[in-house]
This record gives C-alpha cells, sequence and structure tokens, in this order.
C-alpha cells in the first residue's frame, strides 16, 4: 500500500508543479505594471484598497496620464486576438478626435489649459471592469469624471479652467480679442457698436469693455506679465494710482502760499519783471529764499510766501494743462504799455482760461516809455473779457516799470491779497502730490527734478511713482540748493532717487511701498512700449463723423491769411446753430500754424484748422508727435460743411432694430463647450454675426450675441430657412422647447444738427 501510495503521489506531483507554474505565470502581467509605478505617487493619491487602486493593479488598466508599461498584462479571451499596436492606434484615434473637438470650440490660450486637463484627467468609475484590449469609451470634451489620480488637479484648478481664463497683455487690441475669443474681428466690432465705440481691428479696447465682452461669451479676461528673468507668465492684481484724497474735516486743511505763474510775449519784460521782483526783497533785507533754483523760487512778503514758477514762453505751460496737473493758482499777463495785447499774448490768455481755477492778474510794463498808452491796454484786455476793476470789471491790473522798479510793491501787494480772496487751503497730513517743473541729469546725482508739492508733506525715504518712473527719495533740495529734511504744500524742492527722467508736468505721488511703485512702474513702461507701435488716435474731422458720445462740444483752433477772412470765418462758423452740439473756437489768428498751436490744440483735444496758410516745419513734427489733425481749405464753403459733418458725428447715432429671421427649439443637448439648443430656422436667416433674443411666449428671456452656430459639425457663418442649426447664446443656458430665437442686426443712422 505504502508503494502504491507514493507512486500515486509521484505521478500526480508533475501536474501540480505544472497547475503552479501556470498559476504563477497567469498572475505575473498582474504585478509587474504594479511595480513599475512609482510609490510616491501611489502614495499620494491613490489610496490602498480604493477601487482604483484594485482595479489597475488587477485588471491592467493603465490610467490616461501614464505612458504603456512594456509588459502587456493578461488579456481576456476575447481580446486575445487583439495586438498591442491595434490597442494603440484605437486610443491614438480616440484621443485625436478629442483633440479636434477641443480646437474647433476653444481660443488658443484656453486650448493649452484643457489639454492640460485631459492629461490629467482621471479615467471613469467603470474603466477597471471593461477589457484592456478595447478603446475606452469616448467621453465629451473637457469631462472630468470623479476619482483621486495622480497628477489630477485641485477642485480650484478645475473651477479656473471652467471659467475659461484669458490672459492677455495690455492694449487689448480689436484684432487679438478677438483671436482669442476664438472669434472673427467683425463679430467684436459689431458688439463694440452696442457700447457706442466704432473700432476697427487695429483699434485698442478699454479693458472694462473688453472684460464685458469675454463675459459675455464665457470667459474671464485676466492681466498677463512676464517674470522677469523666468520666462513664465504671472497673473497679478493691476495697480493703479491713487485718487486724490477727500479731505472731509475742514480741521485738516491749512492755508498755503500762492503758486504763481508769469505769462506774455517774449519781448515785454517778462524776465526783467521778475528780476525786479528779486532785486527789490533782497535790498529790502528780507530773509527767505529768493534765489531762482531750477525753475521755481519763493518771495517772502509781509511773513507771506509766494512761490514763483519760471516759465519761459507758454510751451512748459502748456504741457502741464495738457497732463492735466495744473500746478499754478494765479497767472500774471505781462503786458507792454507801449504795443499792447500781441498774438502770443493772446495765446496765454487761452492758455490761462482754459486751465480750471486759476484767477489772471495784468502787469502793464514799460510804463516810463513815452509811447506807452495805459488806457488801450485795458480796452484790449476788455477785448478779451479781462475787463479791469476800475473799468467795473474783476480782473487786477498793476501798472509797473521792471527797469524804473516802479509800481513792485504793489504788485505783490495786490498778488497776496488774491491769494487772501482765494483761500488756498491744503491737507499738510494727507498722502503727498505735486508735480513735476523741470527735469534734468545731473553729474554725480543722475536725474532729478523740481517738484512742487501740492499736498501732504513730502519726506526723505519716500517712495515715489512720478510718470513712468518709480523711486525713493533720497534728497531734498529747497530752492537754495540746501537740503531739507521735508516739504510742504507750495513748497518747491529739488528730488534725488528717479531711476528715470521724468517729463515737465508729470504728477508725482507717494507710494504705500517700493514695490507697490515699481510695479506700476513696470505697467505703465510696458504700455508705453506697447502704444509706440500705434499713433495715438485724437479728434480729427473724419473719425468726429462717425464717433458717438463723450462731449457734446466741438474745439477747434482757427488760423487764416488775413484779419478780413478770419473776421469772415468767425462769423460764418458763429451762425451755425444747434442745441445739441456747441462749437468752440479756442484760438483764433492771423498767420500761418505754428507749434503753439499744436500744443494747444493736443492740451484741449481740438482740430487745427487753417485757411489760405501754410504749416511751419515745427508744427508738422509736432502734430505727428502729439496726434493733432490739420485740416487746410481754400474754399470757405467746403471748411463750414466739413465743421457741419463733423459736429454732427458728435452726436450718438441711432441704433435701429432689423430683424433677419428666427429659428425654433426643437431639442436641448448637453455638450463638454455648455447647452446647445438644436434650432430649426422658421424664417429669415441666422448670422452668427449679428444678436439675437430668445423669446418665450412672446416674452424676452435673453439678449446677446451668438457665440456659436453649426451645421452638423461645421461652423457656419449663417444658416438660412428651413435647415437645421445648433445655436449657443453668450453663456445662456436655459433653452427650453418651444422657445423662439430671433436674430436681429443694429444699424446706426447719424443725426442731424
Amino acid at each position: 500500500m505504502a508503494t502504491k501510495t507514493s507512486s500515486k503521489t509521484a505521478s500526480r506531483k508533475p501536474a501540480t508543479h505544472a497547475a503552479e507554474r501556470k498559476t504563477t505565470a497567469a498572475h505575473k502581467p498582474s504585478a509587474a505594471p504594479k511595480s513599475k509605478i512609482p510609490k510616491k505617487e501611489v502614495k499620494s493619491d491613490i489610496p490602498r484598497g480604493s477601487a482604483a487602486a484594485t482595479g489597475a493593479g488587477k485588471s491592467g488598466v493603465i490610467p490616461p496620464q501614464e505612458s504603456e508599461p512594456r509588459s502587456a498584462p493578461a488579456r481576456t479571451h476575447e481580446a486575445e486576438s487583439i495586438s498591442l499596436i491595434d490597442r494603440k492606434k484605437s486610443r491614438k484615434k480616440t484621443e485625436d478626435a478629442e483633440s479636434k473637438t477641443r480646437r474647433d470650440v476653444l481660443p488658443p490660450i484656453s486650448r493649452i489649459r484643457a489639454s492640460l486637463e485631459a492629461t490629467a484627467a482621471p479615467p471613469k468609475p467603470g474603466a477597471s471592469e471593461a477589457p484592456p484590449a478595447q478603446a475606452p469609451p469616448t467621453e465629451a470634451p473637457g469631462t472630468v469624471t470623479a476619482g483621486p489620480v495622480v497628477g489630477a488637479p485641485s477642485d480650484e484648478a478645475a473651477e479656473a479652467g471652467s471659467q475659461k481664463i484669458i490672459l492677455i497683455k495690455p492694449p487689448i487690441i480689436v484684432k487679438q480679442l478677438a483671436s482669442e475669443l476664438g472669434l472673427k474681428p467683425h463679430q467684436i466690432i459689431a458688439e463694440l457698436m452696442t457700447y457706442n465705440i466704432f473700432a476697427n481691428v487695429n483699434q485698442t479696447v478699454e479693458p472694462e469693455i473688453a472684460s464685458k465682452i469675454a463675459e459675455t461669451h464665457g470667459f474671464i479676461l485676466e492681466k498677463e506679465r512676464r517674470e522677469k528673468g523666468a520666462g513664465v507668465h504671472k497673473v497679478e492684481q493691476v495697480v493703479v494710482a491713487p485718487p486724490p484724497p477727500v479731505i472731509e474735516k475742514e480741521e485738516e486743511l491749512k492755508p498755503r502760499g500762492p503758486i504763481i505763474t508769469f505769462m506774455g510775449h517774449v519781448d515785454h519784460g517778462k524776465t526783467t519783471l521778475m528780476d525786479a521782483i528779486r532785486k527789490t526783497r533782497v535790498a529790502a533785507g528780507e530773509a527767505g529764499g529768493i534765489t531762482q533754483h531750477i525753475g521755481a523760487y519763493t518771495v517772502n512778503h509781509n511773513g507771506a510766501t509766494v512761490t514763483f514758477i519760471d516759465t519761459p514762453g507758454h510751451a512748459a505751460f502748456t504741457a502741464m494743462r495738457a497732463r492735466g496737473a495744473n500746478v499754478t493758482d494765479i497767472v500774471v499777463l505781462v503786458v507792454a504799455a507801449d504795443d499792447g495785447i500781441m498774438p502770443q499774448t493772446i495765446e496765454a490768455i487761452n492758455h490761462a482760461k482754459a486751465a480750471p481755477h486759476v484767477k489772471i492778474m495784468v502787469a502793464i510794463n514799460k510804463i516810463d516809455l513815452p509811447s506807452a498808452n495805459i488806457d488801450r491796454v485795458k480796452k484790449q484786455l476788455q477785448e478779451h473779457e479781462l475787463t479791469p476793476e476800475d473799468w467795473g470789471g474783476e480782473t487786477i491790473v498793476c501798472s509797473v516799470s521792471a527797469t524804473k522798479g516802479a509800481g513792485i510793491d504793489h504788485l505783490l501787494e495786490m498778488m497776496t491779497l488774491q491769494a487772501e480772496v482765494m483761500e488756498l487751503k491744503a491737507s499738510p497730513t494727507a498722502r503727498p502730490r505735486g508735480t513735476v517743473i523741470e527735469a534734468q541729469v545731473e553729474a554725480g546725482r543722475g536725474p532729478t527734478a523740481t517738484v512742487i508739492v501740492q499736498m501732504g508733506t513730502l519726506k526723505v525715504g519716500d517712495p515715489f511713482i512720478c510718470g513712468d518712473y518709480s523711486g525713493k527719495v533720497k534728497s531734498l533740495l529747497d530752492d537754495r540748493g540746501q537740503p531739507v529734511k521735508e516739504a510742504g504744500p507750495s513748497t518747491p524742492v529739488k528730488v534725488l532717487g528717479f531711476t528715470g527722467l521724468p517729463n515737465a508736468g508729470d504728477e508725482f505721488l507717494v507710494m504705500e511701498s517700493e514695490r507697490a511703485a515699481k510695479q506700476l512702474s513696470d505697467e505703465r513702461l510696458e504700455a508705453k512700449r506697447a502704444s509706440k507701435l500705434f499713433v495715438p488716435q485724437r479728434a480729427t474731422l473724419e473719425t468726429l463723423l462717425e464717433t458717438a458720445g463723450g462731449q457734446k462740444v466741438l474745439r477747434i483752433v482757427l488760423k487764416c491769411d488775413t484779419q478780413g477772412s478770419l473776421e469772415a470765418l468767425i462769423g460764418a462758423l458763429k451762425q451755425i446753430e444747434s442745441k445739441k452740439i456747441n462749437l468752440e473756437i479756442i484760438h483764433s489768428a492771423v498767420g500761418p500754424i505754428s507749434e503753439s498751436d499744436i500744443l494747444l490744440a493736443s492740451a484741449s483735444d481740438a482740430v487745427v484748422v487753417g485757411f489760405n496758410i501754410k504749416v511751419e516745419s515745427m508744427a508738422v513734427s509736432a502734430a505727428k508727435r502729439e496726434g493733432v489733425q490739420i485740416k487746410l481749405y481754400s474754399i470757405i464753403y467746403e471748411l463750414l460743411d466739413q465743421i457741419k459733418d463733423a459736429m454732427a458725428g458728435l452726436l450718438e447715432p441711432e441704433l435701429r432694430e432689423t430683424v433677419i429671421g428666427h429659428a425654433e427649439v426643437k431639442q436641448v443637448f448637453q455638450l463638454s463647450r455648455g447647452i446647445v439648443a438644436g434650432c430649426l430656422v422658421t424664417n429669415g436667416r441666422i448670422a452668427r454675426a449679428a444678436r439675437a433674443r430668445v423669446l418665450r411666449k412672446r416674452q424676452p428671456v435673453y439678449d446677446g450675441g451668438i457665440s456659436t452656430l453649426r451645421r452638423f459639425q461645421d461652423d457656419v457663418k449663417e444658416v438660412r430657412s428651413g435647415l437645421e442649426c445648433g445655436i449657443k447664446l453668450g453663456d445662456f443656458s436655459e433653452y427650453q422647447v418651444g422657445d423662439v430665437i430671433e436674430c436681429y442686426q443694429l444699424e446706426q443712422f447719424a443725426q442731424k444738427l
């Protein structure tokens, strides 16, 4: 028996070993892919015993983000005939189909983000039970299923991806915005018309308007900035300069000294008069800075400090007004008693009148000359709406002689009195801000600027932004060149510590930190570099005809060849009557168009109109630099007709609505890009460039642009009556079967005066 038993055992032993070898061979493929998964990935994202981990270990299903292991898992009986190459081809076709679908519906940047999401998307919960040899089921593009997986994005990242964030650099161009949104440029132009903006493909769009347009198509715009040295993009909050503070408490305001600017003809003794003021105060032994230093100086008169700005001519004053940074409180108009008011004097009057909250005083100089005629000068002043006080007006007129020193004390007394009447006050505790009067590069100091502090108290060590450049106050020098620790309102100081040279008239503003100042400076420099590609588009007679909104006034600078032509044109222009538009001639004179005319037009957003005259070479270059248009005419009727057309162009055009077609919602589809309405065009046509509204029981429930218009799988521009199509309207998703989509166009019609 023992022999038989051992023989039977021996006979069964090979079968047992064969079964063990078969079992081992059957389980080896399952262990192979498991050992190739990195430990840190399994430990961090796939919990032990989870369904995803168990399925991956037993069935051999490989997560989408991992590469195919070399040793294939054990195949099921049904998949024995399918090779590894066939599986790869099947998977590649599926991925290509998904990628093609995404490219059809997503813009460039969102397409990149979507591809990253698809790479990290986890498998479906039932994927582990499917045979590995079969191609995975095709999901809707952008679908993210639940379940932890290695490399899957967090909840916040998935949410940001669903919002379709677009990173864009300013300035925002119409063509660029259309490309990012996956639209045609004319569609963006059509949507801009709804905001009363009539643009072309190369025109810039305000960030607020661009954000609204993007939101209607389901996108969010964010600022993009290239990180220095890293080559990566960083989204950050835009830093803006803080607005001037609103002083609510009267006790915070303290009296300040007046800031006075001398203007007038270059030969009327302006410089001599300022020299006489300085010499008078030195002879009187007055303490306090009277030495002129870098464009500004101070004079003490009866205990009151008066700040003078030395602006040769009126070029610097125009530049300051063009930037909206007038620092002058009182303008002293210097007129020679023998010459009277000259053309440049009229320009100075126009500059002073255009500046807000500025009082004008007149100093009639050279009264000691035999040919002096003070009454004639006063009569000329009255013609320019500057009636002297002794003639019943409000303009202070002082008669002086700069060479003889006569009337200087009376002039200073009137300046101080005018300042007292104006009750000039400022808060010394507010955030410091001021205006650059003059800037230059000095050896050993670098870029420096003379700044007049308008508000707050500027101190050494304050971080600041000035124009396009930031910096930190390293040193402050008063008008005598002596270092000071701080400067209050109405005080001129030289500031050291600039990173670049600012322009005269730039606003000087203290920031919260150096980092904020540097960031704002980077943004301004970036916008400046981008804007060099585009010529500033100021008002032109052609664009005014196409522009809606804005201020209802047309400003022009008029120059003619003769006084008779000038009077005739002014009379004809004043006869143009309109209750909707005002025509304002901010300056008119006889002679060629000069550079000062261009600067005045640039500051006032005006058009320079010339009749039978030429343009100086300096004015041509200034017009190109400032973006001011010059219109020349030789026929008076042509000039008047174009002025009328330009005035009509300032009126908001009438928008009339034209219905072009209707479509009925037959079915509602849930796709990856959103909810789409399957429609049948019942009449007319549905155009993608037009607007549409959803009507439910004849009541509108949504109005917006058409973001998607498809016929089968093709994007189309329009679908005509009797055809079916898929329509998606912006971010609207509450379609119902039976809704009517009404397509319409907005046409603009220019109003008449």
